[in-house]
Order: structure tokens, then sequence, then C-alpha cells
């Protein structure tokens, strides 16, 4: 499973990522996804075969519902919460096994079409 870690996350998780050998790239990292409104980085995300990672779930909870709706395609939605995984110093090594994890249980680009996850701790 490839990644797309929406702004809120560090450019660092990503990095952190690809050193246990998954293919996740930052929002934050590319400059031409920056301030991308929701929809154009999930359209993205969808064109590079990745899931998003995103702490905003109302508004993509809202795009997984219209692509059900319409028949378009995503490669899976995964939230996370600032509660359960805090982006200080201190709550970054949860996210990275979180996620480490999930991307090992999931190897597939299409492991997660159409589908949003919560993100757990382990």
């Amino acid at each position: 499973m490839k990644l797309l870690l929406d702004e809120h996350f560090s450019p660092r998780i990503a990095a952190q990522l690809r050193q246990h050998h998954h293919d996740v790239i930052a929002a934050r990292s590319d400059p031409s996804l920056h301030g991308l409104a929701d929809a154009a980085l999930l359209r993205h995300a969808t064109a590079q075969r990745r899931a998003l990672v995103t702490e905003n779930v109302a508004d993509f909870a809202e795009l997984h519902r219209a692509a059900v709706i319409t028949g378009d395609r995503h490669f899976g939605i995964v939230f996370t919460s600032a509660r359960r995984f805090p982006r200080a110093e201190r709550g970054i090594g949860r996210l990275l096994a979180a996620l480490d994890l999930l991307c090992d249980g999931n190897p597939a680009d299409e492991a997660l079409v159409n589908q949003t996850w919560w993100l757990e701790q382990r």
C-alpha cells in the first residue's frame, strides 16, 4: 500500500516510513500539493494509487460518500485523530508504528479501495 499524508503531517513521518521500505509521500513535501483543495488532493492520491491519511474526517468522509454515490474510485482514506496520535514529538512514534503496521498488513495498492479506515494503536 502506498500512502499520501495530508498537510497536517510532517514530512519526517513519511521519511521515517520510507526507511521501513514503505512508499509514502507527504503533501507538505511537494509544493504542487500545498493548499490543494481536499477533492483535488484525493484525486491526486487516486491517480498515484495511494491511500490518503488525514485527520480531516468531516470533509473526507463526505468525499468518500460522494465517490460511492457516483461510482468514483479511490485507494482508501485512512482517518487518524490528534487525540489518539498527537502530532507533537511524543506522539509521532505511535503514529509511525500504526502506519507501519497498516502498510505491512495491507501490501497491495488495492487493499483499501473505496474504503475508509480508522487507524488504531497497537
